[in-house]
């Protein structure tokens, strides 16, 4: 089946000396793998190697089989241009992050048109705008809404959030979330980037906030993977 959609890259990894293999986030389909032949060497073909870089947002030209094997691209465009998501160090460095935390979270095969929305939306703020240090804290958060494990907060006012169970809680049981984390964890439920920009956090606080949240998201998914560029991102924010 040929079709054309919206996607998102997820990832690209170097297959041979000149093929990649890329991951897309598709709107029609989810989340769909592509053998790129011989696109590293290629300098005049319609796929250029730039078009691939994590969270690039793409319209592209697919064959589909759906048999769980690699498919294959026909065209590709580009559907947003960024300005600085590619070039600034903090948010390509962000740009890595995120990407690798997708790569481990999105698996359906399935349309899923809010979640696309969510994402193209997300990624062409973070392009345009400069107050961007909780952004990936933010992304995460909102994120599990869409991934089935958004916080319960009926019980916000507990001094503990609870890892395993997803809400706040009175008494130690499991693995939690306490003290002055917890506490800005609580200010970042609810609010949308421009009002989660406005959050006053240090430093210490929000590398350990990133760090439970990836805790969080460890003990939700299966086979969860620590992302390698975590410890990239912290230095960049260090």
């Amino acid at each position: 089946m040929i079709v054309t959609t919206k996607a998102i890259v997820i990832s690209a990894i170097k297959y041979g000396d000149t093929s990649l293999i890329v991951k897309l986030f598709t709107e029609s389909d989810g989340v769909k793998s592509y053998l790129l032949k011989g696109v590293l060497a290629s300098k005049k073909g319609k796929l250029k190697k730039g078009y691939f870089i994590p969270l690039t947002q793409l319209e592209i030209v697919a064959t589909h089989k759906g048999k769980g094997t690699l498919e294959s691209l026909r065209e590709v465009k580009l559907s947003t241009t960024f300005k600085t998501l590619q070039t600034d160090v903090v948010k390509s460095s962000i740009a890595l992050f995120l990407s690798e935390m997708l790569v481990v979270s999105l698996q359906e095969e399935e349309a899923n048109p809010a979640l696309f929305k969510y994402l193209e939306k997300a990624f062409i703020w973070l392009d345009s705008n400069g107050e961007i240090a909780n952004f990936h804290i933010s992304f995460l958060i909102q994120l599990t809404a869409f991934l089935g494990f958004y916080p319960d907060d009926s019980n916000i006012e507990a001094p503990y959030f609870d890892l395993a169970e997803g809400e706040f809680v009175l008494s130690l049981y499991n693995e939690v979330m306490e003290g002055a984390t917890v506490e800005v964890f609580k200010q970042f439920l609810n609010t949308n980037f421009d009002t989660s920009k406005q959050i006053k956090i240090s430093r210490n606080v929000r590398a350990h906030l990133l760090q439970q949240l990836i805790r969080y998201y460890q003990l939700h998914l299966s086979d969860f993977k620590k992302p390698k560029s975590l410890d990239i991102l912290q230095q960049v924010f260090g």
